[in-house]
Formats: structure tokens, sequence, C-alpha cells
């Protein structure tokens, strides 16, 4: 394992923007990584492993809800101290964000937002310290990017529910203590229940062969008759519109989180461009490697810019779906272009798991994918600007 000598891009002096507890905060989550993830995440990608030893860890830099009330287990911190925390973990990868992301706006957001003071108390501070481990059902075979049209229901039997239906793409499945699943009752009406690990008929499967994300446990949940106490449904919100609440905030940390796998793979290949001797002279010497290293900061600079005027808005509750979903997209797709001029510029090398440019490469093929498409994102923006839903 090379040492982690990453050094953070700041080409426009966004410090300058930034409170002491914002810098305070990715400061402690940057050395974290350094010391945690950076010296053994190459070997977990390898193995196709995620590294649970690293929860606990996770939970202390405040990975897990930050901006969760102190009441409840939380932080307390606004919106820019979760979105750096997000970048500074991502930057290690993104499948470590992924664990963290999904405890944090898919799991500890709606039991907070939606769930009763019982079931705050229940589980937020075992989840902000990684006592429990949390994982998010929406996805289903069948209803990825229409998750409208769901299957899995749940019918009221009196003293308890009974839950049906499956489950995809999960992060954090495998190991999840519990679930916050999306379910339709039987008027049709989508549901958020907290189903919890060693329920009868309640099981989830992993997801093997993946090449992205090989650092996070995937699988899948499956409900046959699950009895679900009716003190496990979250009261204060129903509709389509209440998971999707939670995917804001996911996506929000996305945004950020992409910036810090970027920069992880400018920072390697500005590096080596500057160590690899080329016909007499480094190869960042030459005009075609200087235009890549000078198109890299150049968006990574716009997203940063994007991203602190987001948090801005987040911390003021303005900030709209459209523009996290604008925010997400452009990110990601910097990332990706990003990982991909950074592969090509280290040559070889860029393959092996000596770098990480392949491996962040990887991992954003995932990143683009989930909690809205690329392309679905990008006709939230057209419907949000024409006022015509082009998707449905």
């Amino acid at each position: 394992m090379r040492p982690d000598l990453f050094q953070s891009p700041d080409y426009y002096l966004l410090d300058e923007l930034l409170s002491d507890e914002h810098k305070m905060v990715r400061d402690a989550a940057r050395a974290w990584v350094k010391k945690e993830v950076s010296p053994i995440i190459e070997e977990y990608a390898q193995r196709a492993e995620f590294p649970k030893q690293i929860v606990k860890g996770l939970g202390e830099i405040g990975g897990f809800g930050p901006y969760i009330p102190v009441e409840y287990g939380g932080a307390g911190l606004d919106q820019i101290s979760y979105g750096l925390i997000m970048q500074e973990i991502e930057r290690g990868d993104s499948g470590v964000r992924s664990t963290s992301s999904v405890q944090s706006s898919l799991v500890m957001y709606p039991i907070w937002k939606y769930g009763n003071e019982e079931q705050r108390m229940k589980y937020l501070p075992k989840l902000a310290t990684g006592e429990f481990i949390g994982c998010f059902g929406l996805t289903e075979p069948d209803y990825g990017s229409n998750p409208g049209g769901m299957v899995t229901n749940f019918k009221d039997m009196g003293d308890h529910y009974l839950l049906n239906g499956a489950k995809m793409w999960i992060s954090n499945a495998p190991f999840a203590d519990i679930a916050v699943v999306w379910a339709k009752n039987e008027e049709g009406r989508i549901h958020g229940l907290i189903v919890e690990r060693g329920m009868e008929g309640f099981s989830t499967p992993e997801t093997h062969n993946k090449w992205s994300l090989r650092a996070s446990a995937t699988g899948e949940l499956i409900f046959d008759n699950v009895k679900v106490p009716k003190e496990n449904l979250l009261p204060n919100k129903s509709g389509l519109g209440a998971p999707l609440g939670c995917l804001d905030s996911a996506r929000y940390g996305i945004a950020w989180g992409a910036i810090g796998a970027a920069m992880d793979c400018y920072d390697t290949a500005l590096r080596y461009s500057k160590e690899r001797i080329q016909f007499d002279k480094p190869i960042g010497a030459t005009q075609l490697q200087q235009k890549k290293l000078a198109e890299m900061i150049t968006e990574i600079t716009k997203a940063q810019l994007l991203t602190w005027r987001l948090g801005v808005l987040r911390n003021e509750g303005k900030a709209t779906t459209a523009q996290i979903s604008m925010a997400k997209r452009n990110n990601v797709d910097m990332a990706l272009t990003i990982a991909r001029d950074a592969r090509q510029m280290l040559g070889g090398m860029g393959i092996t798991g000596e770098y990480s440019i392949m491996r962040h490469m990887m991992n954003l093929e995932s990143v683009v994918t989930y909690e809205g498409t690329h392309d679905i994102h990008l006709l939230i923006t057209g419907m949000d600007v024409t006022g015509f839903p082009a998707f449905k």
C-alpha cells in the first residue's frame, strides 16, 4: 500500500467560506480516512468485503447522522458539515461513503423526521454510534426509477401488520440490524415500516460478483409473511414523498462525496505527472497532460462552488429537489470524467491496486446510477424548467 499523501485542491480558496467548525469537522474526517481507510481499502475491495472494523470510527467522526439533534445521539451539525464528512469519506472509498450515507440519510433521517418520539429514542442513539446498522428498502426487482410501482405490501392483521415482497440493490443489507422498508397498505398508500433482524420470514441474501462498490455489502430484502409490530410503522408521513424526501438528503451527500473521489483522482494524477519521466522530462511538462489536469481542477472547482451554495440553501431550508438533482448529476458525471482521464495519465499503472483511480472509477459507475440515474436527474431538471414531466 502506497502512503496516503493526499492534498486537497482548493483553487478558489473555498476554505475562506467555511467556518472554523466546518474545517475542524472536515480535517478530523480526513485524518481518520488517512489512518483507518486508505491503508486497508484496496485489500478489502480486491476481496469484495466490507471492513466492519471501521464502523465504530465512522460513528466517532460523525459519519452517522451528523445533523441529527444531540438529544437523539447525533452531533447537531449543519448541512455543510454533513457534506464535508461525505466528501472526505468518499475520498477514501465510495462504498464506505455509501454505508455512511444510507445510515444517515435513509435510515436515521426518516426515523427522525417521520417517526415518533419512542422510535427516535429507541433507534437513533444506537444508529449514531454504529451499534446498530440500518438499510433502506425502496428499489424492487421490477421498479427502480419508478418506485411508485412497488408491489411490496402489508396488511392489517389486527394486532400486527403482515409484510410481503422483496427489495434489491440494498446497501448494508447483509449485516443490517434494522431496515426502513417502504410498502403499500391495502389502499395502495406507501408507508415506512421498521423491520428488525430476527423477525420470522425476513432474510437478507448478499449480492455477489460485483465489479463496483466491492468494499460495500449489497444484498436483497426478502419478506415472507413477516409480522411487523404496529408500533414499527412510521406515523408522521406517508405517500411516495416520504421516501423521496430521504433521497433528497442522500443525493445531497452524494453531490459532496463525488467531489472527494474526483479530488483523490486528480491529486494522484498530478503527483504522478511530476514523477513520471518520459522523453527526458516529467509528463506533467507536456501540453496534453497539462490540458487534462487543467480541466480536472476547473471542473472540481465548479463542483465545489455548486455544492457549497447548495449547502447554504439546505441550511436555510430553501434547497429544492431539482437543485439537489442537478448537483448530484453534475458532480458524479464530473468525477467519472476525471477518474477516466486520470487513469489514462497513469497508463498501465492506472489499472492496478497500487493506485486508487481504477477503484474510484468502478465505484462511480454505481454512484452515477443509484439514488436516481444520470438520465432521470436530467429529466428532473428538464421538468423543473419546462413544467412538463417527460418520464410519465
